[in-house]
């Protein structure tokens, strides 16, 4: 019997759904190398010199201290990511009509809700798994199930998706995070170099152990980050997702590039007018009535009708 190579093809997102138990596995595994990090740090190496008094005590003051500050900074914005929602689609949601160009103007959903879907129309995008339509730069989560605001990625490490919402916090995750592993890796560098010395070590082999595995992990974290930092920095400048990137590359002109500065903006919430998905252009905001002279609050209320 012929099968077709669409049903013969092996769909691996059927199986994306799994990673959903690996939530609680990874929030583990991330505390687990904070706690090695601290033990090995606080407790191990500088935690016992503050009582030695002299330029050593001074050094194991300022380098716990800093320690404490980025680590304190590190875990707010990593549960920040984790726990806010990176944005939804509205209940209903119905693109508006831009009158001047004909196009669709995603601010006006409240007067169209009675407008009956589409999903032949290549304009307006719709999901078949969630049976509902999708805004401009929205993309379907096959592991959370659902259609994500804006969407960038899904992250393993912070079990969700990063999109619209908390973006922000993700960009100061990979920022401190790296700043932190970066402080540990040069604290416990002379005490990793003193492994192969011939000279005696102080402590205890379980600590030595300790010691050795929280450099080599902050180390690989360190630089590992690094580059996903410096990919991201990226592409907020140009204000594109890890999605888009690709999109990006196949168009001729991005429409959602602001420039450098109100791209970044639009990210951090600092101007307010470019915090709404889709980031609308000058030239858009001149020509949609629906743009023009509207305050916005500080973060946009997905969940009314006014989008």
């Amino acid at each position: 019997m012929h099968r077709s190579g669409a049903t013969m093809a092996w769909n691996v997102f059927k199986f994306c759904t799994a990673l959903r138990g690996l939530g609680s596995i990874m929030i583990l595994l991330v505390l687990g190398v904070v706690g090695v990090t601290y033990y090995a740090v606080v407790l191990t190496t500088y935690g016992p010199v503050l009582y030695e008094g002299g330029l050593d005590s001074l050094i194991a003051v300022s380098i716990l201290i800093l320690f404490h500050c980025l680590l304190a900074m590190l875990l707010w914005s990593y549960f920040s990511v984790v726990l806010t929602d990176p944005g939804s689609v509205p209940p209903n949601w119905r693109p508006g009509n831009d009158e001047e160009r004909g196009e669709a103007d995603p601010l006006n959903g409240s007067e169209f809700i009675n407008l009956p879907a589409d999903p032949t129309n290549q304009r307006i995008r719709f999901c078949r798994k969630c049976n509902q339509l999708k805004p401009p730069r929205c993309h379907h989560c096959s592991v959370c199930g659902r259609c994500v605001l804006k969407m960038d990625h899904h992250c393993v490490w912070v079990v969700n998706c990063v999109g619209a919402l908390n973006y922000k916090y993700f960009l100061l995750f990979l920022f401190y995070t790296f700043l932190e592993t970066s402080l540990v890796t040069l604290s416990l560098l002379p005490h990793f170099i003193a492994f192969f010395s011939d000279g005696e070590i102080p402590g205890t082999p379980s600590t030595l152990a300790t010691t050795f595995l929280a450099f080599v992990l902050n180390l690989a974290f360190a630089l590992s980050v690094l580059g996903f930092l410096i990919m991201h920095i990226s592409l907020v400048s140009a204000n594109t997702t890890t999605i888009e990137a690709y999109e990006k590359k196949t168009s001729p002109k991005w429409r959602y590039d602001l420039g450098r500065k109100r791209n970044f903006e639009q990210v951090f919430g600092t101007d307010q007018r470019y915090w709404l998905i889709p980031s609308y252009s000058e030239e858009d905001i001149r020509r949609m009535p629906a743009l023009q002279g509207l305050e916005y609050p500080s973060k946009p209320d997905f969940d009314s009708q006014e989008f």
